[in-house]
Formats: C-alpha cells, structure tokens, sequence
C-alpha cells in the first residue's frame, strides 16, 4: 500500500470527498438559502434578476475559492503541528 503523500498525488484520495455528507444544521440551511434564491428569482424581472443571479454566481465562486484557501491554510497548519511533534525541539 502507498502512503498517504503517494495516494494524494496520485489522484487515490479527493479531500473535498472526505467530508461530503452535511449535517441536519447545514441541510436545513442550505435548503433555507435555496428557498430565498427561488423566491428572489421569481420576483425580480430584467436586468434587476440578471443582476442578482450573477450576485449568486459570483458569491458561489467566492465561497469555492474561500473554502479552499482554508483548506489549504489548515492542511499547513497541521504540517506545522507534525514538524514540531518529531522535528522541532527533539528533548526526548
């Protein structure tokens, strides 16, 4: 079996599969956030629904973006962590 590096770079393992499965909390909030964006939709007209539908575009490729810059702030984080426990200040 490869290790875990090799599995990542090999394409074996997809981070943002790990966690796939929402809460109840987040579900009923994402289906609350969905429900306000038909409704939204349904109302405006022109260029007023055309705004607000490139808004929910543009804030869906903000939050991707967002997400995984904390990801990745995370993962050097816990590298941090994994130097220090067997590398920094080896007293034993």
């Amino acid at each position: 079996m490869a290790n875990i590096i090799e599995e990542l770079y090999y394409g074996n393992i997809y981070p943002q599969e790990l966690n796939s499965e929402l809460t109840s909390e987040l579900k009923k909030k994402l289906n609350k956030l969905a429900d306000k964006e038909d409704m939204l939709t349904e109302r405006l007209t022109g260029s007023d629904k055309d705004m607000f539908l490139d808004y929910a575009r543009t804030y869906t490729e903000f939050s991707s973006i967002s997400n995984a810059d904390s990801f990745i702030t995370g993962f050097r984080l816990g590298a941090k962590f994994i130097y220090d426990t067997f590398l920094g200040n080896a007293k034993g």
